[in-house]
């Protein structure tokens, strides 16, 4: 880790979040970092770290983003792409099961348009998630997006080195994602965590512990650090 404070980071879904939280451990270790989002308001600098707006599903537009910060060094993307199908799948509505996948399109987007800018030693992370390889039901489309993610992660590695690239797998964080308040909030994270062997949320900093350990071990690549609470376990 002590070489990335000459390093150069770009960090999607940046502004909130896992995102916003690996963007800042980044920035702590001395590494330039650019973080962008569909949702910000455009470009500005607030605590060292530069933000701009893009969106992942529009490939002009992260190209001349990757190009106007070249070279990369780090690509942090944990942008969810869009909305996210959930529910019973007997009940889903197909054009939301099939729009929740813009999260993979995003993810193969930024590693294909990154790497035409991106350092030889350079490392990618993505975000995956539980559900990927244990679905609790009416999350279908997001297991189903995540086990894509994974598969990408470890298609892609082999033909991509030495560059490297991850995928990071959180378990029920304590994001904005969850949008209630109050007991209510405490309500609904005690439920969801609550067959897990560590009965809590996460933290978004927890997160981006595991984003960080795999920017900074030069000796891992195309496999998936789960930072889940144990919610993969019986």
């Amino acid at each position: 880790m002590n070489k990335l404070d000459r390093r150069k980071a770009v960090v999607l879904g940046g502004t909130s979040g896992i995102g916003l939280a690996s963007a800042r451990a980044l920035a702590d270790a001395g590494t330039t970092v650019i973080t962008a989002s569909r949702r910000d308001g455009g470009s500005s600098i607030d605590d060292g770290i530069r933000r701009e707006q893009v969106d992942v599903r529009d490939r002009a537009a992260l190209a001349a983003l990757f190009a106007r910060h070249a070279p990369i060094d780090i690509l942090i993307n944990a942008a969810t792409g869009g909305e996210r199908a959930t529910g019973p799948f007997a009940q889903m509505d197909l054009d939301g099961f099939r729009g929740s996948f813009d999260k993979l399109w995003g993810y193969v987007n930024s590693v294909r348009l990154a790497l035409e800018h991106m350092s030889e030693d350079g490392c990618i992370v993505l975000v995956s998630g539980f559900p990927a390889r244990k679905c609790p039901p009416g999350m279908s489309a997001i297991a189903s997006v995540g086990g894509a993610v994974e598969a990408f992660v470890r298609a892609v590695a082999p033909e991509i080195a030495p560059r490297r690239i991850n995928a990071v797998s959180p378990g029920i964080i304590d994001t904005p994602m969850f949008t209630q308040t109050g007991p209510e909030r405490a309500a609904v994270m005690e439920k969801a965590t609550g067959s897990f062997v560590i009965k809590r949320p996460g933290t978004a900093q927890e997160v981006a512990d595991g984003v960080m350990f795999l920017v900074g071990n030069a000796f891992v690549t195309g496999t998936v650090v789960d930072v889940d609470g144990g919610a993969l376990l019986p």
